[in-house]
């Protein structure tokens, strides 16, 4: 073994033939071109078409979403007006002024309704009539047999029902209006 390691030192420290062409032959090696970068852009006019198309579904699918905001502006602007109501009602210090503030909610329901649907078909609904209306345009009723059935009493100041009656109300109008659909 003694005899590799001083054979391997010997080989190392004579110089090595061609040494001297091995540089020259790296001197004359040139760099190799690099192609030139591949472009970001679409090579073939299918993906300008695609892309055409792509940009043009976008735009149909912002303004849908932008009418549908639209369209909805009155269900914002009674979801306000609702909880307007219902702190004046929370407010109320007297039967008199509660009995005020919850004949408003007859009054909200009537608006909504006249926003989606045409006056001729629901401006003379009143009663249970008007009841049958706004359970068939909410899917999940509560007009004619649940809280909303004190909405005519309501609208004509007849009694003032308990706080959780009111309280129950409230909630089925406030899910009404964000759900409801136009009967047409």
């Amino acid at each position: 073994m003694a005899d590799l390691t001083h054979s391997y030192a010997a080989d190392a420290a004579q110089p090595v033939a061609g040494t001297a062409d091995a540089a020259g032959a790296l001197a004359k090696l040139q760099e190799i071109p690099l192609p030139p970068p591949v472009s970001y852009l679409p090579q073939t006019w299918g993906w300008a078409v695609l892309g055409a198309l792509l940009l043009a579904l976008a735009g149909l699918l912002a303004w849908r979403a932008w009418r549908r905001h639209q369209a909805n502006r009155y269900r914002r602007d009674a979801l306000a007006e609702l909880a307007r109501i219902e702190a004046g009602i929370a407010a109320a210090a007297g039967d008199e002024s509660r009995r005020d503030a919850l004949a408003a909610l007859p009054a909200l329901v009537k608006r909504v309704v006249l926003a989606c649907a045409p006056r001729t078909q629901v401006a003379s609904l009143s009663a249970q009539a008007w009841l049958d209306y706004l359970d068939g345009t909410w899917r999940a009723g509560g007009f004619a047999e649940g809280p909303g059935r004190l909405l005519p009493e309501l609208a004509y100041g007849v009694r003032s029902p308990p706080a959780a009656e009111v309280t129950a109300l409230i909630a089925l109008l406030r899910d009404w209006i964000g759900q409801h659909h136009a009967h047409l």
